[in-house]
């Protein structure tokens, strides 16, 4: 038998790749991540149950999202991810079904406070893509709001990865995060998550516009879009600078993590291909945690 040529290793990667990516198992990796950082920062051990939760939240929900923007001939979508959803229809239902019965398992076992912040978040996640609202004859879902798009994101992702351990850390006696320290770490990581989604809105301008949907991108232009994303990540850093007491290793990582983040969206043009966006632009969040352990490990 032949070892396979690079051509078949190739092809195997970008099989595999595909299949992490466009899934959505790489984004819920990308939530858990970011949960992780919240430990990191508050200098206590992870919480499994809650790193279980959002991932199975995670890929629950954007699995929905995805199911729900199927286009009426998804294979002729310009974009790799549809097809590729086209073709693993089933493998992602699978996905989504085990998504939701973990879920329903593992909730089980959290804080009352917690579960009720699980359901608010749910409600919202659930209105954004569902059209339950009705205007006259026509009935839209909170996605549809003008400007409403990228606030609700960047609200759910804060809340779901730094609430929810610090709510959930409510049961321990032994630990408490005051309220001021709890709004500061949760407004820094909206800033964060509000910066990385609007380039995605940005390389979906003509598609949003086609559907009618009043993103950032949408009112105000692409040009202006890409500044808003560098103010997000401005305020970002005057946060950490402004109340940071110890300049230490977290300081420089999450510095620096914000630095190649604003990088990577000043070179995202929306013709860049998917792989740009779906791995590299929601890698920061991963790639922050990374940074967190790296930096304090050399630090040490």
């Amino acid at each position: 038998m032949s070892e396979p040529g690079p051509s078949s290793i190739y092809k195997l990667f970008y099989k595999a790749l595909d299949f992490l990516l466009f899934s959505n198992l790489f984004i819920a990796l990308c939530a858990v991540a970011q949960a992780q950082v919240t430990y990191h920062l508050l200098g206590i051990p992870c919480d499994k149950q809650v790193l279980g939760i959002l991932f199975f939240a995670t890929l629950a929900l954007y699995n929905f999202s995805t199911f729900m923007a199927k286009p009426a001939e998804p294979r002729k979508s310009p974009f790799r991810r549809v097809r590729w959803t086209h073709r693993n229809y089933r493998l992602m239902i699978t996905l989504t079904l085990i998504a939701v019965l973990s879920l329903m398992v593992i909730t089980l076992f959290l804080a009352p406070a917690s579960q009720v912040l699980l359901l608010f978040l749910g409600v919202i996640a659930v209105s954004y893509n569902l059209p339950l609202f009705t205007v006259g004859e026509k009935r839209f879902g909170l996605r549809n709001v003008p400007g409403l798009k990228l606030f609700l994101i960047a609200l759910i992702w804060s809340l779901s990865c730094v609430l929810l351990p610090i709510v959930e850390l409510g049961n321990s006696q032994s630990f408490f995060v005051s309220p001021s320290d709890t709004i500061l770490l949760v407004a820094k990581r909206f800033l964060f998550i509000a910066a990385i989604t609007v380039p995605f809105d940005i390389r979906d301008l003509f598609q949003d516009k086609s559907y009618d949907l009043k993103t950032i991108p949408v009112i105000l232009g692409e040009r202006k879009s890409y500044l808003v994303c560098q103010l997000l990540l401005f305020a970002y850093i005057c946060l950490l600078f402004l109340f940071t007491r110890n300049i230490n290793s977290d300081f420089f990582a999450l510095v620096f993590t914000i630095l190649i983040t604003g990088w990577l969206i000043f070179k995202s043009e929306w013709k860049k291909n998917e792989y740009y966006y779906f791995l590299y632009l929601d890698g920061t969040m991963i790639l922050q945690f990374v940074f967190l352990v790296a930096f304090s490990v050399a630090f040490s």
